[in-house]
């Protein structure tokens, strides 16, 4: 039998241990989870030493003895396989973004929302059983497409898998590797009264692109925490994948911040292509490129912003070039235009309707000729 992934929750509140085995009583009862508890940093550490078999550490990060944050620098010491998935107050954007540079691999907010940390702990655990396999099967690989096939695994494993959806807007997202991998990666997630999306390629194939790929996710997300303009967020980003980059490898994305509440979408672009902008009538129109060159290249790069307003019904359409450099049999891109086509005079519905739309179109324009590098696209629509 499959054992239990076991879980170790570190907070000194002592309401919290019979309410996570509350309310998650169902995953406990299929030997989904095993939970250890513990109420400092401290006394975490004596649990993870004295248990190897623990796989993932749920901590709060405002604790005696020791916090969270603390404990963050520890774990690498104790296993360096460990995941770490930090609870903070709403609104402690600061620790947050300090604690996913030391590592956490999530985050939730206090007071939490158990569906929506049933979801990052099921990813978490998710991306670290891929994780497990690879390094399982490191020793064992005699052939390129064993090493592109982990890396496919890794690189799925920490993408958004349900849309988000509310009465003012919807994001739907999805990536269909290619045999031979590269690196593209979306993501989208709460900032306070915004969202934020991200859709990215990296640079190269295989597993050094999945791990470079996790390292321009990781410092994306942590740098979006703590600063808000896309563009600073890139140009933190930028730094920090170049202080230490020996494979000078690159990531190209579009990082935007949509408000629901006035239709501002702020973006900023690091040499991809821009996204496209389907209207409530069907019009289709690039949006405005700015400034930038990829992430990684080189230091102190200036980016700049774009804002624009969507109005009701207006679609956003951000996608990498698996998309516009899909090649049918006789060696044609399908390109812009064909994309743009997909909405002109017909604007989509739903965000889901418009990403299925767009995979719909490439297949069938590529026919039987293969996929030579990952499709992805992330659909965003005021509802």
């Amino acid at each position: 039998m499959t054992q239990p992934y076991r879980i170790l929750v570190v907070d000194d509140e002592p309401d919290l241990e019979p309410l996570i085995l509350q309310r998650m009583r169902r995953q406990i009862r299929a030997k989904e989870y095993e939970f250890v508890f513990a109420g400092n940093g401290v006394e975490a550490l004596e649990k993870l030493n004295a248990d190897p078999t623990i796989d993932m550490v749920l901590s709060d990060i405002n604790m005696p003895k020791m916090d969270g944050l603390t404990l963050l620098q520890q774990l690498p010491g104790v296993d360096p396989n460990l995941r770490a998935v930090i609870i903070s107050a709403y609104g402690d954007m600061d620790n947050i973004r300090t604690a996913m540079n030391r590592g956490a691999f999530d985050f939730v907010t206090k007071p939490i929302d158990f569906d929506d940390l049933k979801i990052t702990v099921s990813r978490t655990l998710e991306h670290l059983s891929e994780w497990r396999e690879a390094l399982a099967s490191r020793d064992q690989l005699v052939a390129l497409q064993n090493e592109l096939g982990i890396a496919s695994q890794l690189q799925q494993s920490i993408l958004p898998k349900q849309p988000l959806s509310t009465e003012a807007f919807e994001v739907s997202a999805n990536m269909e590797p290619a045999r031979n991998v590269g690196g593209d990666f979306y993501d989208y997630f709460k900032l306070d009264n915004e969202i934020a999306l991200v859709v990215a390629d990296v640079s190269d194939k295989g597993i050094p692109a999945s791990m470079f790929m996790m390292s321009s996710r990781t410092a994306l997300k942590g740098s979006a925490i703590g600063v808000r303009d896309p563009q600073a967020v890139l140009t933190e980003v930028n730094n920090q994948l170049h202080q230490d980059n020996p494979t000078f490898m690159f990531v190209t994305l579009v990082y935007a911040l949509f408000n629901p509440d006035t239709g501002s979408l702020t973006y900023s672009i690091a040499g991809h292509d821009p996204p496209l902008l389907v209207d409530a009538g069907g019009t289709v129109t690039e949006l405005p490129m700015t400034k930038g060159v990829a992430l990684g290249i080189a230091p102190d790069v200036v980016y700049t912003q774009e804002t624009v307003t969507l109005a009701p019904g207006d679609t956003v359409i951000l996608f990498t070039d698996g998309v516009t450099e899909a090649m049918n049999p006789d060696n044609q891109q399908f390109e812009m235009k064909r994309l743009s086509e997909v909405f002109e005079g017909s604007p989509p519905v739903s965000a889901s309707e418009a990403n299925t739309a767009v995979f719909e179109r490439v297949r069938e324009f590529a026919g039987d000729a293969p996929q030579s590098d990952d499709i992805t696209c992330l659909v965003l629509r005021r509802s």
